[in-house]
């Protein structure tokens, strides 16, 4: 029903004029990282954003600099140090955090955890003190935990809306996208596959059965394809060697996120996205599934819709694993 929907695209900033109605200031934490200096590019030319704040904890002023002499009109500023962190999130509209240390070899998501913990953590509890109704949008992984900290870091600070926090699980719908548009020979851009749940492993699942357009695959091709997009950042971080995992493809995703959070800041209607968030679609407190979002974040939870009964197999699979993952998060904010 709504899988169509479920396509935002990156804007260009020749495609329309910013009134003062699009001025949105957008704070990226992590901006000098490997995700966070090509997001920080989409976002300076995209024409919604008219203040492109960033922050990380070195050579962000360098980042700022070379992104200022792009001929776009958003200005951008950047900030160093702790000692500047609440300055750079101060008044932000959006808060894009790719903020961590990235995955190498033979390392999974949860391996990450006790080092992006704490800085979330401190991120949040600054969000919370100098932009209390931004938007923020979590890269940092593992998704599945980070989301939870922030939460009830907000929560101790008597700040948090549950409309405004989300898991940005972008990245799993633009590989879900292209992987079956390599496999049926079609043009990614007109294949649309919802995917929900959670943003690593087996919590990742893909509902082929309700792509645009329709397509089928024999068992064991779905089976292969629905591995392949749970375990795609794993085939990154392998071919990176050791440099790194997916940077590109998820600042890619980051910006299509942050662009779909400021449409709807900005008023659009229809304005539909994915994402990670406090839910009650399930028996997981959290969960990703297709939301409306608007004005003030999150409009309407669009729920699970109808599953196929190999997508019920995955779900009943995903839960489990987002329970543990979700009380990892928040026994670490409890701390």
């Amino acid at each position: 029903m709504f899988s169509r929907l479920v396509r935002p695209t990156l804007v260009s900033a020749r495609n329309f004029s910013t009134s003062k109605q699009n001025n949105f200031k957008v704070a990226v934490a992590g901006a000098s990282g490997g995700i966070g200096q090509p997001l920080s590019l989409l976002l300076k030319v995209n024409p919604l954003v008219t203040e492109l704040s960033l922050y990380d904890i070195v050579h962000t002023p360098g980042v700022a600099a070379d992104l200022s002499h792009i001929e776009t009109v958003g200005k951008v500023k950047g900030y160093n140090g702790p000692e500047n962190l609440l300055e750079a999130l101060r008044n932000a509209d959006v808060i894009i955090i790719p903020a961590g240390v990235p995955r190498k070899p033979g390392m999974t998501r949860d391996d990450l955890f006790n080092t992006n913990a704490g800085i979330v953590r401190d991120l949040a509890k600054a969000a919370a003190e100098v932009a209390p109704k931004a938007l923020i949008g979590i890269i940092t992984n593992p998704v599945n935990s980070t989301v939870p900290i922030a939460c009830e870091v907000l929560k101790q600070a008597g700040k948090f809306d549950p409309k405004r926090v989300f898991g940005v699980t972008s990245l799993d719908i633009v590989r879900a996208n292209t992987f079956i548009a390599e496999g049926k020979g079609l043009n990614p851009k007109d294949v649309s596959i919802p995917v929900i749940g959670g943003h690593s492993g087996v919590t990742i699942i893909p509902l082929i059965s309700r792509a645009t357009p329709s397509v089928s695959f024999p068992e064991d091709q779905l089976k292969a394809l629905t591995t392949r997009i749970q375990e795609a950042g794993t085939e990154v971080v392998k071919a990176k060697a050791g440099a790194g995992s997916a940077t590109l493809s998820m600042a890619y995703a980051g910006a299509r996120f942050a662009n779909s959070l400021l449409r709807g800041l900005k008023g659009e209607s229809n304005v539909i996205e994915p994402a990670y968030v406090v839910s009650d679609v399930t028996e997981s407190e959290y969960f990703s599934t297709p939301l409306l979002l608007g004005k003030n974040g999150i409009e309407k939870n669009l729920g699970l819709g109808k599953l196929s009964d190999y997508e019920q197999q995955l779900l009943k699979a995903a839960i489990p694993e987002l329970k543990k993952n979700i009380k990892a998060g928040v026994d670490f904010a409890k701390k």
